[in-house]
């Protein structure tokens, strides 16, 4: 059993919410490391050194081209300096060896528009993408979540309720057809959807679903629920202070978003040699 081990969280270009991510993932049992883009694309990091990916949410390449498209470019075609290898290369093979990735806003864009989520069609074909919210603005608010207890993701598991912050203007999950929704469904990889606070249920009701969202879909995990991504940001509830009713709500003094760090880091400690 590994006794502590090692998280990566990938910085630059952009993203902003790395410091969050790293406590998260302290919090969560791993040690944790920030590292640049530039050092993997340099040779100077390699992904083999670690148990668990982070990919972060910001203002990633400044959201130009389609959100996180350019970064979905950079890491599939982008060649290792010295080692002839892609980096891609090194992401499947991270992948390959049953190492879990959470991808968060801009990470879950950049996860969805390579070809990793949903992850059914293999090959890394892109069946869906994140596209703009019907509300044509970007939403920062809070949201209320639920977690399918039957879903195969290894980050919500033992989680019903949660409520999290959304900070985004292209959130919207929407796929190719109805075949490759049918397959989400069929597979429960819809680990979190949005609900009404008040009912507990699904809703496509804005501001409750912010952005519009098929099939009230908030995350969605790989058939192996290793790979997992989502709109809300886990790692900006990780005190109860995070949440603007702290001082009027009686809260749990750990945050919301802990648990899903908690679980990567059980499952590495528990699957991997």
């Amino acid at each position: 059993m590994l006794a502590r081990p090692k998280a990566i969280i990938i910085t630059g270009n952009g993203t902003n919410c790395e410091r969050e991510a790293a406590e998260a993932c302290r919090l969560g049992g791993f040690e944790a490391f920030k590292v640049h883009i530039s050092a993997i694309l340099s040779g100077e990091v390699c992904l083999d050194d670690f148990h668990f990916l982070n990919l972060t949410g910001g203002f990633l390449d400044g959201d130009d081209l389609g959100s996180a498209m350019v970064q979905a470019n950079r890491l599939t075609y982008a060649v290792v300096k010295g080692s002839g290898e892609k980096v891609r290369e090194q992401l499947d093979r991270f992948i390959g060896k049953g190492r879990p990735i959470l991808g968060v806003c801009n990470g879950f864009q950049l996860m969805v528009k390579m070809g990793l989520l949903p992850g059914m069609a293999g090959s890394g074909e892109r069946v869906a993408t994140l596209t703009f919210n019907d509300s044509g603005r970007f939403e920062d608010r809070w949201v209320d979540l639920l977690a399918d207890p039957s879903s195969p993701c290894i980050f919500t598991r033992g989680m019903e309720k949660i409520t999290l912050p959304v900070r985004h203007g292209e959130g919207k999950f929407v796929v190719r057809d109805e075949g490759i929704l049918e397959g989400i469904e069929s597979r429960k990889l819809a680990a979190l959807r949005y609900v009404d606070p008040l009912t507990g249920l699904p809703t496509m009701e804005y501001p409750h679903n912010p952005n519009g969202s098929t099939g009230c879909i908030a995350g969605i995990c790989s058939p192996s629920g290793l790979l997992f991504g989502l709109m809300p940001h886990p790692e900006a509830y990780l005190h109860r202070v995070n949440h603007p009713r702290w001082t009027r709500q009686s809260l749990p003094e750990e945050g919301g978003g802990v648990p899903f760090f908690k679980n990567a880091c059980e499952y590495v400690r528990q699957a991997l040699p």
